[in-house]
């Protein structure tokens, strides 16, 4: 059984810019699928460039956002339990009570936008619960099999294959609805069909283990406190960065033809390796870096709070009930209207921090997190 070191839980500001990058990613991702409205319709304004944009953010942002979020989620778990445990008190109730809150949270945003993932954190994170009283060994080997993606797998060699056209069916009808459908309409149906949609899009691309096995990976550095420039960490960052750069660049150029429902999700997660090992240790090495890396940390200090906004202002932008940006933007366009997004929210954390020591949900899920009962 795991026990507290008593080391102290010092606030990380790597993971801050992390956090940071991980949500302006996932706003500029969901500016290229333009919030998930897949029209058949003509784009009024394309840009040649279109199909440039696509593929390289495809490349770089699309999966490995998110998995860098629940590999953050998991290390917060980590530094929130270890911090109870050195005080005596158990806080797995505590923990469980505030998953049931970000459920909540979830259920909001899914009103907003179809594609939430806060619902399906929430359910992830109370797995965290029994592996957290685990030792280390057991957990690596729960994060290796878990990485080799077990389901895909299993699939591959059983000869078998799961029918995903339900999934398809859903997202025409959340398509219809965000295209020409009142606010309230996009609503009761986002609820509908959101989270099992989402559900069969995690089996669908792999991400239904993936996702779980950065939570638990998240925990796992975080007793190991690689997060921290201790001992010979930075050179294990190095490392790190070194084998997954040189293992994307070679599967880079393989084609994986029939296996690529196994072994994409793989190379999308050597890819997430490569972009938060290259992180920490510029980090570390480099005060350059770290200053201009500061500002993402404001932005990811307020991940919560700029999560849901982001759902907010971009259904507006790209919903035919707002502004109908669907089929007016093409790719180029629409990522600029992310950046833009990215850029006032920025602006409204720094705001908000000159007064306040946390975003407004983080404060409001806090507070309700300890509440008295």
């Amino acid at each position: 059984m795991y026990k507290t070191s008593n080391l102290p839980n010092t606030r990380i500001d790597v993971a801050d810019a992390l956090r940071g990058i991980a949500v302006a990613g996932i706003i500029l991702f969901h500016s290229v699928e333009h919030f998930n409205i897949f029209t058949q319709e003509p784009i009024a304004h394309p840009l040649a460039s279109d199909k440039t944009v696509v593929d390289v953010l495809t490349w770089l942002l699309s999966g490995k956002m998110y998995g860098i979020f629940a590999m953050l989620f998991g290390l917060s778990f980590f530094i929130m339990n270890d911090n109870q445990q050195q005080m005596g008190k158990n806080f797995s109730l505590r923990f469980a009570w505030r998953m049931c809150l970000l459920f909540g949270f979830g259920i909001v945003n899914m009103a907003i936008y179809d594609g939430d993932i806060l619902m399906f954190y929430a359910c992830y994170g109370l797995l965290l619960i029994p592996v957290s009283y685990l030792p280390s060994k057991w957990v690596w080997c729960i994060i290796a099999l878990l990485a080799i993606q077990p389901v895909e797998l299993f699939c591959l060699l059983a000869g078998t294959t799961i029918d995903h056209s339900t999934m398809w069916e859903m997202y025409a009808k959340l398509t219809s609805a965000h295209e020409h459908g009142t606010f309230w309409e996009n609503t009761l149906t986002n609820l509908r069909y959101g989270f099992e949609e989402n559900f069969r899009f995690n089996i669908y691309s792999g991400r239904l283990t993936q996702l779980l096995c950065l939570f638990i990976l998240g925990m796992q550095l975080g007793r190991q406190r690689l997060f921290y420039n201790e001992g010979s960490h930075l050179k294990i960052w190095h490392n790190i960065l070194i084998c997954s750069a040189i293992s994307v660049f070679a599967l880079s150029f393989v084609d994986f033809g029939e296996l690529d429902s196994w072994l994409d999700p793989i190379y999308n997660l050597l890819i997430l390796l490569m972009i938060v090992s290259a992180v920490v240790s510029a980090w570390y090495a480099f005060d350059g870096v770290r200053r201009v890396l500061h500002h993402l940390c404001i932005f990811g200090r307020m991940s919560l709070t700029n999560y849901l906004l982001q759902s907010i202002i971009g259904c507006f932008i790209f919903c035919g009930y707002g502004l109908a940006c669907y089929h007016r933007l093409g790719v180029t366009y629409a990522v600029m209207v992310g950046c833009g997004m990215v850029v006032c929210q920025y602006l409204f954390a720094r705001y908000w921090f000159s007064s306040h020591s946390r975003g407004p949900l983080e404060g409001l899920w806090r507070k309700l997190t300890w509440i008295h009962f």
